[in-house]
């Protein structure tokens, strides 16, 4: 469907340009937004915008969290990291987190990690809403002999506190779902799924840090 089309609360084209804007404050004069991916950027604007007008008409769940998927270099994080400026309740708001470092605290500090990216510090069980950046960039890991897939462990339980507490988790990759599914499981996938709006880049997106 047409953004042209849809009826909506907020004005894209004033939202676009003021992404722009604010794309060029953190990140410098050399960052442009590009018309090919006017489709995927509105509906990041219109997730967390919170657009309860324009979401049902473009499938998207205000419920869920989001998936960014796309190719190497499309801008995944630095769009996902901009969108926290449009955020409006503080329950909304999140932390980014790239899963290689999570993979990294995991080698040095154990199972602890598990707990903290889903329910929370040690002493601190307040579960947070994360975007984990670049799934599949982690991997299996070892802890004193005993292999653990961190993200699968993290993402479960993740999905039952979405279940139970409506905890929202936003995630960005270069995978694809069959790519999910063989590194992470049908389980995960299916969780997935029903915990997040697939947003997608278009797979002939062209590299931005060209």
């Amino acid at each position: 469907m047409s953004f042209l089309t849809i009826k909506t609360q907020y004005n894209y084209e004033e939202a676009w340009q003021w992404l722009q804007q604010k794309g060029n404050e953190v990140y410098g004069q050399k960052f442009q937004l590009h018309q090919d991916d006017k489709p995927t950027i509105y509906l990041l604007l219109c997730y967390f915008l919170q657009d309860e007008l324009a979401a049902p008409q473009l499938n998207i769940d205000l419920n869920k969290g989001v998936l960014l998927t796309g190719p190497v270099g499309c801008g995944k994080t630095t769009l996902i990291n901009l969108m926290r400026f449009f955020i409006q309740k503080e329950s909304q708001k999140f932390i980014t987190k790239p899963c290689r470092d999570i993979s990294f605290e995991f080698i040095q500090d154990g199972f602890s990690i598990i707990h903290k990216y889903s329910k929370g510090n040690l002493y601190d069980y307040t579960p947070r809403t994360f975007c984990f950046d670049d799934l599949g960039t982690e991997s299996s890991l070892k802890y004193y002999g005993n292999e653990c897939n961190v993200m699968a462990e993290i993402l479960l339980t993740r999905y039952d506190l979405f279940v139970s507490k409506n905890l929202l988790t936003h995630l960005t990759t270069n995978l694809s779902a069959s790519e999910i599914e063989e590194i992470y499981g049908n389980r995960i996938r299916s969780r997935l799924r029903e915990m997040l709006n697939l947003i997608s880049f278009d797979v002939n997106s062209i590299d931005k840090r060209r």
